[in-house]
């Protein structure tokens, strides 16, 4: 689907399957305390959504599922490797996802983030979402709940 030139091997994008789940889910636990079950993955990808791999060589290293309805898009997961982070791949993946969706119809793209997840706002930020909601005890947490930022984009 695309290319991306980091160093050693070529970043790739391609349709995330069901037949990926197992490595999917392997990312996810290592990078969140609280992380998407299979059945979460196995519906998203049954619904229809927007779901894309991010590989490097054979390595599957990052993902992200955005659910496109009408004229929003809202970005569900998006996660890179813990060992492949701050090297732009999560923005290049987002780039990405915005520019499909966009392709898709949507006018905006809306998403939630915790706020003690400081690089992903940090990263939102840079890329024009801006802060529109907070959603309260949304997120499970070590100590009960954390609340959820609620980020938007409308896209020009």
């Amino acid at each position: 689907m695309n290319t991306l030139k980091t160093s050693p091997l070529p970043v790739r994008l391609c349709t995330l399957r069901e037949s990926h789940l197992d490595k999917v889910m392997e990312i996810e636990r290592r990078a969140y305390c609280f992380p998407w079950t299979r059945t979460i993955f196995r519906n998203c990808l049954q619904s229809g959504h927007l779901a894309l791999l991010m590989k490097q060589g054979r390595n599957i290293i990052g993902y992200g599922i955005v659910n496109i309805t009408r004229k929003e898009a809202h970005l569900l997961n998006i996660c890179i490797a813990p060992e492949q982070q701050s090297h732009g791949l999560g923005r290049s993946l987002l780039r990405t996802l915005i520019k499909l969706s966009c392709n898709s119809g949507a006018q905006c793209m809306f998403l939630e983030v915790r706020p003690s997840n400081t690089v992903a706002i940090a990263l939102y930020h840079s890329e024009g979402f801006n802060e529109i909601d907070r959603h309260r005890h949304y997120y499970p947490a070590q100590n009960g709940y954390e609340d959820a930022l609620v980020m938007g984009i409308e896209f020009s």
